[in-house]
């Protein structure tokens, strides 16, 4: 790497009142506890705002590079190498460190944070407090459906016992399989709470954070049960008669609970979910899907349905909050890539192929497989293992789709490090990466998805992402061993 200076921007979800909080935090939980790691640490103020400088050190001592965190929103982080041997991995790192740093900030802060999400006319609909069911069928179709073959592989031992049914079980999972895969945009329809269309296409959300030395206490007075009896008060008194909210209008429902509202810490974001989701189809030629909201703080989209013609869009609010539209739009490519590539029926066919073969040729050929319940489990874990690992080829092809049609690898790969920051930061261990390899997850992991994606540059051009996409990760792994 050359001893060029680099500059990037981070931006922020906390009211601007929190930033000597946030550079308190970098410097506790980051700077003091490697002190080893840095040297000439320096606090100062800059325009008015915190500015933080410090320079990394080797393990011997010496002096790599030169970094200022200034204050704002966005935050901007500037990284001059001071010697010609600094490696663009060494950039790379101190750039994730903060961002990671950042975001473990404004994660605290969200625990001291009261969200409210809304469409104009419909029904309010508070975040759940309980229902693991209903999140549990949200992550299990936000998965590509993979959670769905081991479900019926259970299901499959299971019929295969009974003596009629058993040689024809096979056949008939997969039959029903295939109409779950086949209708799986019906059944994300259902579990989402808002139907986005043209005429009603804005999400409105607001944020009220309270002050940052509140917290502690805000977690002991305010279990979820009264967060929610807040939420409700607020929406029958505000939201539903008028449409807006503001420390006015909602004023006395916080004196009612104990709270006061101050106008530096609200925010407000109107976010036209059904022009970034058009935006998304004519980027790929496809017609218009269907768009559904479904209101929980987990950051996720998904695409899914049979082909781009039948599909169905699902976001939650917490992506709506954590990341600005041209992230989102990145993230949206990503799905639609899994549509274009109809990653769902290529997945079932995969899953299906090892489910037929495995009763229709193991079992007669090596009946001693299904007769030993410890060879079973090693069978059947190096057999999930293989499709999961092929499985990562789709995530990553998605990837490559969004970088090229919509041409922003970079906002992709940024929109990623803020809502997969604490797998990034547990992936810097090498054991655990290779975990992350052989995992039952179609994902591969969040350092490789962002290291590759920053590669990227715009104008991309790919004969066959997929072959690209297999190379890539198959060398991601055996570059992690």
């Amino acid at each position: 790497m050359s001893g060029k200076a680099v500059s990037y921007s981070i931006d922020l979800e906390i009211p601007e009142s929190y930033l000597n909080n946030l550079f308190d935090f970098i410097y506790q939980k980051y700077l003091f506890p490697q002190e080893k790691r840095f040297a000439n640490i320096s606090r100062n103020r800059v325009e008015d705002h915190s500015s933080l400088t410090f320079v990394t050190l080797d393990d011997v001592g010496k002096q790599r590079l030169q970094v200022e965190v200034k204050g704002g929103n966005p935050i901007e982080l500037r990284i001059d190498p001071l010697t010609e041997a600094v490696t663009e991995e060494e950039t790379t790192q101190i750039r994730q460190d903060i961002v990671i740093t950042v975001e473990l900030f404004e994660e605290r802060v969200r625990g001291s944070t009261l969200f409210f999400a809304w469409r104009e006319g419909e029904e309010i609909v508070p975040e759940e407090v309980s229902g693991k069911e209903k999140k549990s069928l949200n992550r299990l179709l936000l998965e590509t459906q993979v959670f769905m073959f081991i479900i019926f592989i259970a299901l499959g031992l299971f019929l295969f016992t009974i003596p009629i049914v058993g040689l024809y079980a096979p056949i008939i999972l997969m039959a029903v399989q295939f109409v779950v895969v086949f209708y799986s945009n019906k059944l994300i329809e259902r579990t989402a709470d808002w139907r986005i269309t043209e005429d009603n296409p804005i999400i409105h959300l607001l944020e009220y954070s309270l002050p940052i030395e509140k917290h502690d206490d805000f977690r002991e007075k305010y279990p979820k049960e009264k967060i929610l009896e807040i939420k409700k008060e607020v929406y029958e008194q505000t939201i539903a008669q008028r449409g807006e909210i503001d420390c006015e209008t909602t004023g006395q429902v916080f004196r009612n609970h104990g709270l006061e509202c101050n106008p530096e810490n609200l925010f407000v974001k109107k976010v036209n979910v059904y022009e970034l989701v058009k935006k998304t189809a004519q980027r790929f030629g496809f017609p218009m899907p269907k768009v559904v909201v479904s209101n929980t703080l987990i950051p996720n989209a998904a695409a899914s349905g049979p082909s781009p013609s039948r599909g169905v869009v699902l976001i939650t609010t917490g992506l709506l909050v954590q990341l600005e539209e041209d992230e989102i739009l990145s993230v949206l490519g990503h799905e639609f890539g899994h549509l274009k590539g109809r990653d769902p029926l290529l997945l079932y066919g995969l899953m299906g192929s090892e489910f037929l073969f495995r009763f229709y040729v193991i079992l007669p050929l090596f009946p001693i497989i299904f007769s030993s319940l410890l060879l079973f489990f090693a069978y059947f874990w190096a057999v999930m293992t293989l499709l999961y690992f092929i499985a990562k080829f789709f995530e990553a092809r998605a990837d490559l789709t969004s970088a090229i049609v919509i041409g922003q690898p970079q906002v992709l790969a940024k929109a990623l490090e803020e809502i997969g920051f604490k797998r990034l930061l547990i992936e810097r261990v090498p054991s655990y990466r290779i975990q992350e390899w052989v995992s039952f997850d179609p994902h591969p992991p969040i350092y490789f998805r962002v290291n590759r994606l920053r590669k990227f540059t715009t104008g991309l051009k790919i004969k066959h992402p997929l072959l690209q996409s297999a190379r890539d990760v198959t060398r991601g792994f055996l570059d992690s061993l």
